[in-house]
């Protein structure tokens, strides 16, 4: 039996296969409403067979989003549209999941195939947000060191956007702690320079992660499973390890935390990142195992027998796929044949189903 097809619980909730559309940014948004366009992106995915389907990085706040561009969740008018997201995938069989994120000193960009340039104030940009005022690189802004209140208005950002996914039908949030966005500056001594209680020490720098989680976990259903983001290594000797993120690990899935998504990277420019197929795969493979928790397995992944020997392996728990689900949505139904395996097709596309 290919355990790429095998059901995986968490929580309340069961995912049919272990194949995840990992969120990724479309910049497609106009003030942070979901459109046609997300609505055929995802829902494609969740035709093709996948069982948790994502939504990009959504930003709990304007001033938390990439881009002007990005998808949003910071007041009510947002959920209406998301709704017939959510109704569509689970129409698939697929669970929908939203992505709560806050790009803190990385924000007001312009879109990739606009430069991804600093957009200034004085053209619709605003100003940035981070823990210390460190530009992230020469040709950045520099942030607003965020104050005590500051913070503690996110953290109630974060848990009114939990309540409002509820609303609009998300089963599954994963809060986005990696790529050098907020809650990675938080954490990173790269990017965190703070003296008070939340900078210094390594539980002063989770601080404000686990009140995100507590605040999100007030209000997001028992039964509904939590993941977390990260950023497993800042690839730099100074920076934040897989030896931290193990040691994150314990201490979050005591406080809600029932599965670690293993990214690295992206609190600092020009660091050397050995990118090839599965270069991420040691640090789920380290979470799992020293924290004994699930793991989401992500980098370069695109091939069915390169999947199923991740799962077979022990490395992790899930697949999660971004650029060979953008290449082909329908990878699932492909995967099971390469694998030999039969799954149900949408019955509007059985007649193009066969074995080989």
């Amino acid at each position: 039996m290919a355990q790429l097809f095998t059901p995986f619980k968490i929580r309340g909730i069961e995912l049919k296969n272990r194949i995840v559309v990992s969120p990724m940014c479309q910049y497609s948004a106009q003030d942070g409403f979901a459109n046609d366009w997300h609505f055929v992106h995802l829902g494609t995915r969740a035709v093709g067979g996948a069982a948790l389907v994502f939504t990009e990085a959504t930003a709990v706040s304007p001033e938390g989003r990439i881009s002007p561009h990005d998808l949003g969740i910071w007041k009510d008018e947002h959920i209406e549209q998301l709704q017939k997201i959510t109704r569509f995938i689970e129409l698939q069989g697929a669970v929908p999941g939203m992505q709560l994120a806050h790009a803190g000193r990385k924000s007001s960009k312009t879109e990739p195939w606009n430069g991804d340039k600093l957009i200034p104030a004085s053209d619709g940009g605003w100003k940035t947000l981070a823990p210390s005022p460190l530009a992230f690189s020469a040709d950045s802004d520099t942030p607003l060191e965020l104050s005590k209140e500051e913070i503690n208005r996110i953290v109630e950002d974060f848990k009114s956007a939990a309540a409002r996914a509820l609303k609009a039908g998300f089963k599954v949030l994963e809060i986005h702690g990696a790529h050098g966005y907020l809650i990675n500056e938080f954490l990173s001594p790269l990017s965190n320079h703070r003296t008070d209680e939340y900078g210094g020490s390594f539980d002063n720098r989770m601080k404000f992660l686990l009140e995100v989680t507590a605040a999100i976990r007030s209000v997001w259903p028992e039964n509904y499973p939590l993941f977390l983001r990260i950023s497993a290594s800042d690839w730099s000797p100074e920076g934040w390890s897989v030896e931290d993120s193990v040691h994150l690990a314990k201490v979050v899935k005591e406080k809600g935390i029932d599965l670690i998504d293993c990214s690295s990277g992206g609190v600092i420019p020009a660091v050397k990142i050995p990118a090839a197929p599965g270069y991420q795969l040691p640090f789920a493979e380290a979470v799992r195992k020293g924290a004994d928790i699930p793991t989401g397995a992500v980098g370069i992944i695109v091939s069915a027998e390169q999947a199923e020997a991740i799962l077979a392996k022990g490395q992790a728990d899930l697949i999660f796929m971004a650029r060979e689900m953008l290449r082909d949505p329908y990878f699932p139904l492909r995967a099971a044949r390469e694998l030999d395996y039969d799954i149900k097709w949408p019955l509007q596309y059985e007649r193009a189903k066969r074995k080989k």
